[in-house]
C-alpha cells in the first residue's frame, strides 16, 4: 500500500485497502496488516455503535441500555447479577447502566424477596412503553447495516459472525 500525501488544507487521500477497495472509512495502517479482519471488526463495531447511538437518542437511550430493556421485556424482572450474566457484562458497568435507566424512569430497583443480598430490576410503565420504538429502531439499524445485501448474503454474514464470536469466546475462556 502506498502512503498517501495529505491534501493541502484537507484530509489525506483515501488509499485503497488490501482488496483494492477505497470505501473503508479508515484505511488499513501498515502496522495492522497482520490483522485485517480484526481491524475491520473494530471499524464496523465503531460505526454500528455510533449509528445505534444516534437512533437510540431519539427515545432517550444510549447504546447498551436497550439490551438491558430487551432482557426485561422478554424475561420480566431480573436480578442485577442475572443481567450481568445474560449480557456478558461486568458488575460495575451494569450498576451504572441500571442507575442511568432508573434515573430516566425506565426501570425500578427493589429488594429480591427470596434473597436479601440481591436487587431485582424491573421495567416501569415508561420502560414498557419504549418497546415498540426500540424494536422499530433495531429494524432500522438492521436495514441500514445490511444495506443491499441479499438474504443469502445476510445469512452467510451472520454465520461468519457467529463463528468469529465462538472463536473469540473460546480464546477468552482459555486466558482466564
Amino acid at each position: 500500500m502506498v502512503q498517501s500525501e495529505p491534501v493541502c488544507g484537507g484530509k489525506p487521500a483515501q488509499p485503497a485497502d488490501e482488496a483494492g477497495r477505497a470505501d473503508a472509512t479508515v484505511p488499513l495502517p501498515v502496522s495492522a496488516r497482520t490483522g485485517p479482519i480484526s481491524h475491520a471488526i473494530f471499524r464496523v463495531a465503531r460505526l454500528h455503535r455510533m449509528l445505534a447511538g444516534q437512533l437510540l437518542r431519539r427515545v432517550g437511550l444510549h447504546p447498551g441500555q436497550e439490551l438491558v430493556m430487551m432482557q426485561l421485556w422478554e424475561l420480566g424482572p431480573q436480578r442485577q447479577t442475572d443481567l450481568v450474566r445474560l449480557l456478558d457484562s461486568d458488575a460495575a458497568t451494569m450498576t451504572r447502566t441500571v442507575q442511568r435507566l432508573e434515573h430516566a424512569g425506565f426501570v425500578r430497583r427493589s429488594p429480591c424477596p427470596t434473597d436479601r443480598r440481591a436487587t431485582l430490576i424491573a421495567a416501569t410503565v415508561a420502560g414498557q412503553a419504549l418497546r415498540h420504538e426500540v424494536e422499530r429502531i433495531w429494524a432500522e439499524l438492521e436495514e441500514r447495516t445490511t444495506g443491499d445485501l441479499t438474504a443469502q448474503q445476510q445469512d452467510a454474514c451472520l454465520g461468519v459472525l457467529n463463528r468469529l464470536e465462538s472463536n473469540l469466546a473460546r480464546a477468552a475462556d482459555t486466558r482466564t
